[in-house]
């Protein structure tokens, strides 16, 4: 019985285990479909997640590209209304020359009849002058007859008679002149300083707000200009002058009021231009380095004028001031010139008189430093300069000087019309001064045409900046007599028919040569 049941109890077990196994392969058969159920679940979520994920990053992107699209045509539209006005402005000087170029033939058609008009009349006259002379001859025998004396002797008592004449005239010309001024000296003044402004005042703001940057070719202006402006705007802002790109070849124009900004953006363009690297972090780069290297020539160019003068214990900010001068114009005068000449013209008269010369210098130096502020202001530059050299400690003599050298205030020392004088030498003297260079020619033309416009004369030249006049006549048609008479009637009309400045020297030159060859 017993080993029956062993069997039996075997058989069981292997049974019971293999039913075990079968029930564990259903649990894992159901595992495995909940595992690929949950996964076919998350598949689905995740594809669904994905398409949310899609359709908003295309959403985004199409706003994004819309963004993009108006900034785009944003810089589109600014850049078509520069071209306008570019090209509404070159059909402006196109116009302007024109109508230049047409005035200019009508005047040509003038010129020409004017000539051939007095080359007839010039005719004229020396049929007429030979008769006159014939006629002059006759009567001068007839006169010798009857008054019993030579010809000679009545020249010389006509010239006696002449010259009293023409004191007499001279003395009440002078007068009534001297008169007619008192008269109108205030509004002929006024008149003078509205048309000095406006002949003058136009042109020195161009000369002094603009530099020209010039370039081996045009392709370096697209360089500048950099992908839809980037360059350039960055430029512009961290020079803070503008920048003008138009048609003008192998030329870039800089505009801006102050001078060292000027020159900083110009050193700062070349720098670039050279190296070939032109983006807007190294645009940044080089007009720091540019910057510095300007601050550090002004003080170097203010210390290095001090010592040339002999000026010593100016204060930094002065010598900076002094330096800043060497950037800044007036009336075309180079300011740092115009202020070292005004300081020895100071030293030499102040030494004459028996004066301190160097304090006289120190004023005649620093008299123009207000014309140099950082920043705007509304205060005339005697005022402002007088201020700086009071706050660094000038002694009062030099800062009085400083401020009354335009009667801005009260003269208290004997420096003060020392600088006054000294300045209005220096900005008077020829050549020192721009003049606009049309009328400047015109005056030297008009000179030699009062010239021409004499019998006997053969050439005229206006010399010295229009201050004297020579003329050249022929030795056969005027005499000794007759030239100093010429000399006189040609001062007469310059005097009656031109404004000038200062005087005009009228010299005549009368040239007798016997010219003989030996063979």
């Amino acid at each position: 019985m017993d080993l029956l049941f062993i069997p039996a109890l075997l058989v069981g077990l292997i049974i019971g285990f293999f039913i075990a196994k079968i029930l564990e392969k259903k649990k894992g058969d159901k595992k495995i479909s909940e595992a690929d159920s949950k996964a076919k679940s998350l598949v689905k979520n995740a594809h669904k997640e994905a398409e949310s994920i899609k359709k908003d990053k295309i959403l985004q992107a199409k706003e994004k590209f819309i963004e993009l699209k108006s900034e785009h045509e944003k810089v589109i539209s600014s850049r078509e209304k520069k071209m306008v006005d570019l090209e509404k402005r070159t059909r402006d000087r196109e116009s302007q020359v024109s109508s230049e170029l047409n005035r200019n033939k009508q005047l040509n058609k003038a010129l020409d009849k004017k000539v051939s008009d007095n080359e007839i009349l010039s005719e004229k006259l020396n049929s007429k002058s030979e008769r006159l002379d014939s006629i002059l001859l006759k009567k001068e025998k007839e006169l010798e007859t009857i008054s019993n004396l030579t010809a000679e002797e009545a020249k010389a008592e006509l010239v006696e008679t002449l010259k009293e004449k023409a004191k007499s005239d001279a003395m009440s010309h002078i007068q009534e002149t001297i008169e007619e001024a008192k008269l109108t000296a205030q509004q002929e003044a006024k008149k003078i300083i509205i048309t000095t402004i406006q002949r003058i005042g136009t042109e020195e703001a161009v000369e002094n707000c603009v530099s020209v940057f010039n370039i081996e070719n045009d392709d370096v202006k697209g360089r500048i200009i950099g992908r839809e402006g980037r360059n350039i705007r960055a430029i512009e802002a961290a020079t803070g002058v503008e920048i003008i790109v138009d048609d003008t070849p192998e030329a870039i124009i800089l505009s801006c009021f102050d001078s060292v900004r000027r020159e900083i953006a110009r050193l700062s363009l070349h720098r670039l231009v050279t190296d070939g690297r032109i983006h807007p972090a190294r645009i940044e780069e080089v007009v720091r380095k540019t910057t510095k290297q300007i601050e550090e020539e002004i003080i170097e160019v203010g210390k290095r004028t001090v010592i040339d003068l002999g000026i010593h214990g100016l204060q930094p900010e002065l010598i900076k001031a002094v330096g800043r001068m060497k950037y800044r114009s007036s009336y075309g005068q180079n300011l740092l010139q115009h202020s070292r000449e005004v300081a020895k013209l100071c030293g030499v008269m102040a030494s004459e008189l028996g004066l301190n010369p160097k304090l006289a210098k120190r004023a005649g130096l620093l008299h123009d430093i207000g014309k140099v502020p950082e920043t705007e202001t509304e205060v005339p530059h005697a005022i402002l300069g007088m201020q700086w050299a009071e706050k660094y400690g000038e002694k009062p003599e030099v800062c009085n000087a400083i401020g009354a050298h335009h009667d801005e205030v009260e003269m208290t020392s004997l420096l003060s019309p020392i600088v006054q004088v000294c300045d209005a030498i220096s900005g008077a003297r020829p050549g020192a001064r721009r003049q606009v260079l049309d009328s400047y020619i015109q005056r030297l033309k008009d000179l030699e045409a009062i010239a021409f416009g004499f019998q006997g004369v053969k050439k005229a030249y206006a010399i010295q900046a229009g201050r004297e006049l020579r003329v050249i006549v022929e030795s056969e048609k005027v005499s000794d007599d007759k030239a100093a008479n010429l000399s006189f009637e040609i001062s007469q009309k310059i005097q009656t028919d031109m404004t000038y400045p200062g005087q005009v020297k009228v010299t005549v030159i009368r040239e007798t040569r016997a010219i003989n060859i030996a063979k």
